[in-house]
């Protein structure tokens, strides 16, 4: 049986590195669209490349989870909707789901993206503090009903 580890949060919440780390760990597959984007050398603030990337990596995941690998979605998934869609998908395929919201105050979540934009590694796109401002926003935090319907 598969497993879907899907994680949650925004910029420089650390998903990447959980990723990384979990990937190395459980062994994973670790499917992360901004590395994609960046070594297709696609502009990371791409959305419509974004979309058919992301639809591209589900598609791969799915092949993945229903020959029964463990596969990590960076996705960052801020949208509930977006969440219950990978869940109830991956389900479909009798895989089990896990989800992992990194919740970091927003003031950390500054800090970190200013170190890593003074950093300027490839793959990282610079985000500014009116930028992630605006998207904690949009932000839906996964709630305590949600988070129960995950086997993690």
């Amino acid at each position: 049986m598969g497993r879907l580890i899907l994680l949650c949060g925004l910029p420089g919440a650390g998903k990447t590195t959980l990723a990384r780390r979990l990937a190395s760990e459980i062994p994973a597959v670790r499917l992360c669209p901004d590395e994609w984007l960046a070594h297709l050398g696609l502009d990371l603030y791409d959305e419509p490349a974004r979309d058919r990337l992301e639809r591209q990596l589900w598609r791969h995941a799915q092949d993945l989870l229903r020959l029964g690998q463990t596969v990590i979605l960076e996705y960052g998934f801020w949208a509930r909707a977006e969440r219950e869609a990978m869940r109830l998908g991956a389900r479909a395929l009798g895989a089990t789901v896990e989800l992992r919201y990194l919740a970091v105050p927003l003031e950390e979540l500054h800090r970190r993206l200013e170190r890593r934009n003074a950093a300027g590694d490839a793959g990282t796109a610079p985000i500014s503090r009116d930028l992630l401002d605006q998207w904690a926003t949009i932000f839906e935090p996964p709630t305590p009903d949600e988070l129960a319907r995950y086997d993690a």
